[in-house]
Formats: C-alpha cells, sequence, structure tokens
C-alpha cells in the first residue's frame, strides 16, 4: 500500500485547539565536481556503483581529504544566510547503521557547525516572517537503496533490495531552522515560502542546481502541537524527503490535522520519522525518531580542523548574490506589478519563472500572465509543482513571441503549450505541425465574415445603425468557423468595412 489515511482533525478545529511549531531541515547537495573526502565524481545519473573508491566505499586504511570548494560553498551559504562564520570547527562521526551507508557512520558535523545564528525574511500573504536559522553543517551523503518489487518502492513488500553507492560522499550541506512559533494558519504556506526562497537562494549562489525532482535539495518537515496559548513544544514527528514545494505545504498541513486527532483522543504522539506518499497526500510511520545521544557523535579521528581564516570569509562575501528582499522590490519596481501582483507572484513559487521569461524575451505581464494562470492551472492538475511541470522560461517567452508577431494567438497558445508538453518540439514546430498559425489573408476572412453577417441579420443591421459593439457578435462567429485563426482584428475591421 502506498499509504493509508490517519483519522483527520477539520483544520478550523486544530487552529482552535492547538498552536503548531515547525522546524525545517533541508539537505543541499553541492555541485562540486568532486566527492566531499575523495576524488570521485559526482556525475548525476552514471551507471551503478561506478563513481566510488576506498575512501567512500570505507574500506580499511582508506583516508579522507576535505574538499575545500565544499568549504567555500559552505561559508557562501551561510553568508547568504545572515550566520556567523566559525572561525574553527571540526567535523564528527554520526554512528547508526543503514545498509546505504557503507561505513556505519556519516561524517558529518555536531556542536560544532561551520555556520549558525542566521534568518532568512520569507513573503507569506504580503507579510515578512522571520525565519531564524540555527545552524547550516556540512556532510556527507549516503547511498541509494532501490527496493524492487511490490507496489510502493519502498523495503516492505519488496522482492530483493540493491544498493547505489554512487551518492555516499555527495558533499551537503544540511541547513536546520530553529523552531518557528507562532505561524498558525501559516504554518504550511511559511514552510513552502521559505523553502522556495532557500531554493532561489542557492542557485542564485551557484552552488548546487537545487533539483528536487532528483533530490539535489531535500526538505525534511518538522512539527509538534500544543495546546493554544501555552507556548511550549509538544512531541514533535519528523516527516522525511519531502521533494516538492506543493508536498512541504501538504505535509505541514496533513501533520497538523493528524497530531490533533492524536492528541484529541488522549494518546500522545510518538516521536518518530514519517514517510511522505507523495501521490495519496499523507504520512505514515517510520521508525522511532533517534534523539542526538543515540548516534553516539564523536569527533572525527582522521580529518583536520576546519579554521577558514577572516581574510577568507570577508572575500567570500563580496561574491554573494543580491539580497532576496532587496532583489524583490527591485524587480516589483522594474516590472512595474502592483503589490497584489507581486504576492501572488511570490506565493505562487513563480517569480525565479517570471524573471527567466522576462530575461528570454517576454514582457512581465506577459510571463506573469502564463505562470500564473495557464501554467499554474496546469501543474494543479497534474498535481506537481510549477517549477517541474516541463515547460521551460525559454520556451514560454517563445509563445509570447509568437503572440506578438501575430502568428497566433492567446487561444492557439494554448494548443502550443500542449505540445511542448507532448514533446512535439519548439514552439514554431508545433504551430507548423498542427497547423495553428492565424488566418490574415482578406479573402479567406472576407468569405466568413460575408457567411457570418447572412446568417445573423439583425447583428448586422444593429451595426448598420452605428452599434458597432455588436461586431463582436459576428467576430464570434468568424472565430468559431475558422476554429480560432482568425486574425480577430482584421475580423472586426472587415465586418465594419463591409457593414458601414
Amino acid at each position: 500500500m502506498t499509504g493509508k489515511s490517519d483519522t483527520l482533525v477539520a483544520w478550523d478545529d486544530v487552529l482552535a485547539s492547538y498552536d503548531p511549531a515547525l522546524g525545517l531541515e533541508v539537505h543541499v547537495e553541492l555541485n562540486t565536481v568532486t566527492k566531499m573526502f575523495c576524488g570521485c565524481p559526482t556525475e548525476f545519473g552514471a551507471e551503478p556503483n561506478s563513481q566510488v573508491c576506498p575512501v567512500c566505499l570505507g574500506l580499511p586504511g582508506a583516508m579522507p581529504v576535505v574538499n575545500r570548494k565544499a568549504v567555500e560553498s559552505a561559508i557562501r551559504i551561510g553568508l547568504a544566510l545572515n550566520c556567523e562564520i566559525a572561525e574553527w570547527c571540526r567535523f564528527a562521526r554520526k554512528n547508526y547503521f543503514y545498509p546505504d551507508m557503507p561505513k556505519n557512520f556519516q561524517t558529518s558535523q555536531y556542536d560544532e557547525p561551520i555556520a549558525f545564528e542566521g534568518y532568512m525574511d520569507v513573503m507569506v500573504e504580503g507579510e515578512i516572517h522571520r525565519v531564524e536559522i540555527e545552524r547550516a553543517h556540512m556532510e556527507e551523503d549516503t547511498g541509494k537503496s532501490l527496493h524492487v518489487g511490490g507496489a510502493t518502492g519502498r523495503i516492505h513488500g519488496a522482492d530483493y533490495s540493491l544498493v547505489d553507492y554512487n551518492r555516499a560522499g555527495i558533499p551537503l550541506i544540511e541547513i536546520v531552522t530553529k523552531p518557528i512559533m507562532g505561524s498558525r494558519e501559516k504554518a504550511p504556506l511559511i514552510a513552502k515560502a521559505y523553502v522556495a526562497q532557500l531554493r532561489e537562494l542557492i542557485v542564485a549562489l551557484g552552488v548546487s542546481d537545487a533539483r528536487m525532482d532528483q533530490g539535489s535539495i531535500r526538505a525534511d518537515v518538522n512539527l509538534s502541537l500544543a495546546p493554544v496559548g501555552t507556548g511550549a513544544l509538544g512531541t514533535r514527528t519528523e516527516t522525511k524527503n519531502v521533494n516538492s514545494l506543493r508536498s512541504v505545504e501538504r505535509a505541514v498541513r496533513y501533520e497538523m490535522q493528524r497530531h490533533a486527532a492524536v492528541l484529541d483522543s488522549g494518546k500522545a504522539i510518538f516521536q518518530e520519522t514519517r514517510h511522505w506518499h507523495e501521490d495519496t497526500g499523507v504520512t505514515t510511520s517510520g521508525r522511532e525518531k533517534s534523539d542526538a545521544d543515540d548516534y553516539r557523535y564523536f569527533p572525527e579521528p582522521d580529518l583536520v580542523p576546519v579554521a577558514p581564516s577572516r581574510a577568507w570569509v570577508e572575500e567570500l562575501s563580496g561574491t554573494l548574490p543580491e539580497n532576496p528582499r532587496e532583489k524583490l522590490d527591485r524587480l516589483q519596481a522594474d516590472w512595474g506589478f502592483s503589490d497584489l501582483e507581486m504576492r501572488d507572484t511570490v506565493g505562487a513559487g513563480a517569480l525565479g519563472l517570471v524573471e527567466e521569461t522576462i530575461a528570454a524575451g517576454a514582457a512581465p505581464q506577459a510571463a506573469r500572465k502564463w505562470w500564473l494562470s495557464e501554467m499554474a492551472r496546469r501543474a494543479n492538475d497534474s498535481g506537481v509543482d510549477i517549477a517541474e511541470l516541463g515547460v521551460s522560461p525559454a520556451q514560454v517567452a517563445a509563445v509570447q513571441a509568437l503572440v506578438d508577431a501575430k502568428t497566433i494567438n492567446d487561444k492557439l497558445a494554448r494548443q502550443v503549450f500542449d505540445g511542448l508538453l507532448a514533446g512535439e518540439g519548439t514552439p514554431e514546430e508545433i504551430v507548423a505541425a498542427r497547423g495553428l498559425a492565424v488566418v490574415s489573408d482578406d479573402g479567406a476572412l472576407g468569405a466568413a465574415v460575408d457567411i457570418a453577417i447572412a446568417a445573423n441579420p439583425d447583428v448586422a443591421d444593429k451595426i448598420r445603425d452605428g452599434k458597432h459593439a455588436a461586431a463582436g457578435a459576428l467576430i464570434g462567429v468568424v472565430m468559431k468557423e475558422m476554429r480560432g485563426q482568425a486574425d480577430a482584428g482584421r475580423v472586426r475591421e472587415l465586418i465594419l468595412e463591409k457593414l458601414s
């Protein structure tokens, strides 16, 4: 089974009785050429177990060496999140057993992270919410287990399992927030907005492609409830590896309703990890959640401490992208968007998409129109994030260029998007193959206008009497006759010419 639905409490009833405390742990897979502690390549999609060596396989006697570029990326991420950068920090061994972790421990950072005490301001429904960052630390990724057979892709019900260690040792930065309190009904939206803005920041820094669909950025959602007004922290659960912005919002909302049902029944919340099921929109129990003591952390004896000089940190601070808040204000001014238009663009997770579409040549309002209407609708129907729909900003700009050139109109453009999603080629190729070009030839248009006038004499008489607004009815008839491919402006001109 892909997840059995729990008993849930109605949303309004949750808010009437409980306050949520939210925490997010985001893992960012860095785009370094080699792994965190060895020289193995990090290319995504290589043949299983083809990018491994004695170090990342944890073989006896193999000695790790820290990747300088990964340290640099960690510092830049920390600086961009307004963190303090440690003058001295070190790695630790996080001990636990899992089949895809060849050393039976993960080389991570524990009590001495490279970056700490930061924040990020995010906008939700026109209001700024500050998300405080507890730490951003360096670690290595684990391998990947593939469970073959069964219906869920998980180990339960599988016929057998395979392990690919290519990912073992890939550099990760884990960014951990402090508990987000007082968010109330906005908790799901704040979680989504935070991960969305963090992803945009990571891409702007150039340290990762931050593709959630490929796992290069993954979010773990920690949630607890406490009686309303107490300001307390309840027992938390951690929903692991939520891999889309839409799912971050849905997972927070689901867990709030599930926690409330458990607490209302008089039972206690079990501290555990949970699995998110994208298809059914529910979480299911994973394993008991370990505390730090259970991992038996101790300093990594095979690695020297990391002590970035203040001069290096200062140098890296000069490489940071524009502040997200300042960038938002600048873009709004450049694009001429109202506060509501900008808020909706940010809320839809479409800011970067609109920005790229404009950069590719589309006018700001046109770019916004396509992403927040047509693309958002299609993404919602498909149950995916708008960025994962399969249409690129460059393609949207190319479609709009065809509209601007009057090759197609907005209605025909929607059919071009159908073709893009079906993989039928470029917008120009789709227009040609589907025969979608707008008809501007006076001969064909004139014949269609004559037919419309003859079929609607009452409307024609109104136009002859000077009621030119009635021409819209005849234009609609012509457009229907020509399957939406008539040049509506020229049709109107011909109607008025014939009836004046």
